[in-house]
């Protein structure tokens, strides 16, 4: 009898070791497929739908700049840095966006990733730039190129391109999810302009917090006042409230525009001096939250349009 429980015993001490082993295998087995995705940091939340789109299943990506925030002035956080010294490849946009603070530069230097060689990719390569035309800053560049979605097309075309510089094995994946992305946005760049075009030209003039729309104004054919230029310390001073509720009493809008990822007070500030609305809101550095109208590229720009179409 004794004999037979120590047998017992020992068999099922020899089936936990069996099932123990099995589990450990089984976590890691998860965690090399996990391991296996290719690892993608990109610096805001536009940048991570467009590589979403593009990379599938294959990516695994970070987005620095959060959801909402604006990516002109950020603080990465010790998580963002972490993200970056291990990533397999980051997309940022250029074009004077991540400049504020120079946050950007700072945070490449501090992952590693700041040599001429690092996976290192700016989605607006081969963007016919526009600049700046505040005095003093006519040298800089305006980064809002993917408000044009043919520029979207090329920030598309670019994430393609890395990641198959990157991931050469995967290539054809990457073709062919960018083929169909593409296409969707071809098809929406054409509803676009054959939508604003029934808009008569005299309404097409669209006031914003920041003046972010020149890409988009020259892409659909639009005219824009803004309060500021470009996102900074510097935003909502007397002088550009004034200068704005000026061309505003020139122009005549009948309705203005304030951004989710802006602070509202101050185009409320014009909308009460001058008597007109506030008619939508308009998405510009930021996807929508999860769930929202515009939380991803493609849905934030048929938001945009709606909501300009509606309120002109």
């Amino acid at each position: 009898m004794h004999h037979y429980l120590k047998l017992k015993l020992a068999l099922i001490s020899l089936m936990a070791i069996v099932l123990m082993a099995g589990c450990s295998e089984e976590k890691q087995g998860s965690s090399e497929t996990k391991e296996e995705k290719l690892q993608v940091v990109t610096t805001y939340s536009i940048l991570y739908d467009i590589v979403k789109n593009v990379g599938g299943d294959r990516v695994e990506i970070h987005s620095l700049a959060p959801v909402g925030s604006n990516p002109h002035e950020y603080d990465p956080l010790p998580v963002d840095i972490q993200k970056a010294t291990d990533a397999d490849v980051i997309f940022y946009n250029g074009l004077n966006l991540e400049a504020g603070n120079s946050w950007f530069e700072k945070m490449l230097e501090t992952a590693g990733k700041a040599s001429e060689d690092a996976p290192v990719y700016r989605m607006s390569e081969g963007v016919e730039a526009k600049h700046l035309t505040t005095k003093g800053k006519e040298e800089e560049e305006d980064p809002h190129a993917w408000l044009d979605i043919r520029n979207g097309i090329k920030y598309a075309e670019n994430a393609r391109d890395g990641l198959i510089e990157v991931d050469p094995e995967h290539a054809a994946v990457y073709e062919e999810n960018a083929k169909v992305y593409i296409k969707q946005l071809q098809e929406l760049h054409e509803q676009a302009v054959a939508d604003f075009n029934k808009v008569p030209e005299e309404k097409r003039f669209i006031v914003t917090s920041e003046g972010a729309f020149k890409y988009f104004s020259a892409a659909y054919n639009f005219q824009a006042g803004y309060i500021w230029e470009i996102n900074s310390e510097n935003q909502g001073t007397p002088e550009q409230v004034t200068k704005i509720v000026e061309l505003i009493k020139a122009k005549k809008p009948s309705t203005l525009f304030v951004e989710t990822s802006i602070d509202p007070r101050s185009m409320e500030m014009v909308s009460s001096e001058t008597g007109v609305p506030i008619g939508g809101t308009l998405y510009t550095d930021s996807l929508g939250k999860p769930g929202e109208d515009g939380d991803t590229y493609i849905k934030m720009m048929k938001s945009n349009i709606k909501v300009i179409l509606e309120n002109l």
